[in-house]
């Protein structure tokens, strides 16, 4: 039986059992006003809480999500807060050319520099890009390869892209592209269709190696969060005749596919993906990024709505159940390389903010569930 059949008879069996009522007891989260008014009210409590340097790559996905909140709200006041923070950053990235994590602060810098044409936004982001692509680093001498940490498939795969895209460079897209499938080769696993976090996790065909309480192999919400949601930023900057682009699809697809299987009654998918009964509620970034990806399918036409609306629809009104009243994206499990159990109601991290606001931005665009 496949992933997708399993998940069809999954959604069937929902719907008989009524759990399919979208959790959202508020059919107001799906009304645009509602959307742009949250992301606006999200941005704001966490600009307001700021808890890491800015260029460090937790900012990097909340940046991410809130540049996705300016396009979908035009507010002067975001657009504002983003150009203050390149100005204070100085449009750098941080210090380690060769490490994936401090150029994730970079897709906010070129998504600004598109709409001012400042090449002094770019140019440090060019510079360490081009070193990346003639020196290998010391990630390569420690770990084997450059991108040896699934997470790093969101942070850097969709800078590349918008340079490839933003300057007609190949050879940008040709780099992400060596890169990218060591890290693929390594980690992904071709039964599951989900990434191991690193090489930590991997499972030999023993079946010796770490495993969940209930024996199954160990794929972290949020790192797989990662890898989707990296894809459809990627996806969104290579060309539709580029030669890898439907292998890229492909990934993505596979992974889609698995994640409506395991998304859990309440809309959200757990911290653990295959040992679900083990973990605490909804895990917010995770989820948040799931929501996003599978919403940007939806809107490209590469996933089948008819499949994937009912998925994006719980999992949206199930991320709204996590926001305060103030904005603070809740039961966002801290920063760590594995599934944890020590969050709740009150865990929050600026990534989980990026998530949703992502989320909002694409889910907003489905007419079938945003009623104008």
């Amino acid at each position: 039986m496949t992933h997708l059949l399993k998940a069809k008879l999954l959604l069937s069996s929902l719907l008989i059992s009524g759990l399919f009522a979208f959790i959202s007891a508020d059919p107001n989260v799906f009304a645009p006003d509602y959307i742009k008014n949250t992301m606006l009210k999200v941005v704001d409590w966490q600009l307001k809480h700021p808890k890491h340097k800015t260029t460090d790559w937790t900012n990097g996905a909340f940046y991410a999500g809130v540049f996705a909140a300016y396009e979908t709200t035009k507010s002067p006041v975001v657009l504002d807060s983003l150009m203050a923070m390149g100005e204070r950053t100085g449009w750098q990235p941080g210090s380690r050319y060769d490490h994936a994590d401090d150029i994730a602060i970079c897709q906010t810098y070129i998504n600004l520099y598109r709409l001012k044409k400042d090449r002094r936004m770019i140019q440090p982001t060019i510079d360490t890009v081009q070193k990346l692509g003639r020196i290998p680093g010391k990630e390569v001498k420690n770990h084997g390869i450059t991108w040896w940490w699934c997470d790093a498939l969101f942070m850097a795969p969709p800078v590349l892209g918008q340079l490839g895209n933003e300057l007609k460079d190949p050879s940008a897209f040709a780099l992400n592209d060596s890169l990218y499938k060591q890290t693929y080769k390594l980690l992904y696993n071709q039964e599951e269709h989900l990434f191991a976090r690193d090489a930590n996790y991997l499972v030999n065909a023993a079946g010796e190696g770490k495993l969940e309480s209930n024996g199954k192999k160990i794929f972290w919400s949020r790192g797989n969060g990662w890898v989707i949601g990296g894809l459809a930023l990627l996806l969104q900057e290579l060309p539709k005749n580029y030669p890898t682009r439907n292998w890229y699809v492909t990934i993505y697809k596979q992974m889609s596919e698995r994640l409506i299987g395991l998304q859990q009654a309440d809309g959200l998918w757990r911290s653990s993906l295959l040992d679900p009964d083990a973990y605490p509620g909804g895990e917010g970034s995770g989820s948040g990024f799931d929501c996003y990806a599978l919403a940007w399918g939806i809107n490209q036409g590469i996933l089948d709505k008819k499949t994937y609306l009912p998925v994006v629809q719980k999992a949206w009104a199930g991320l709204n159940t996590l926001v305060s009243p103030e904005g603070r994206v809740g039961w966002v499990q801290p920063i760590g390389g594995d599934p944890r159990r020590n969050f709740n109601a009150d865990s929050w991290e600026v990534y989980g903010s990026g998530a949703y606001l992502l989320a909002g931005s694409e889910v907003i665009k489905i007419k079938e569930l945003v009623k104008r």
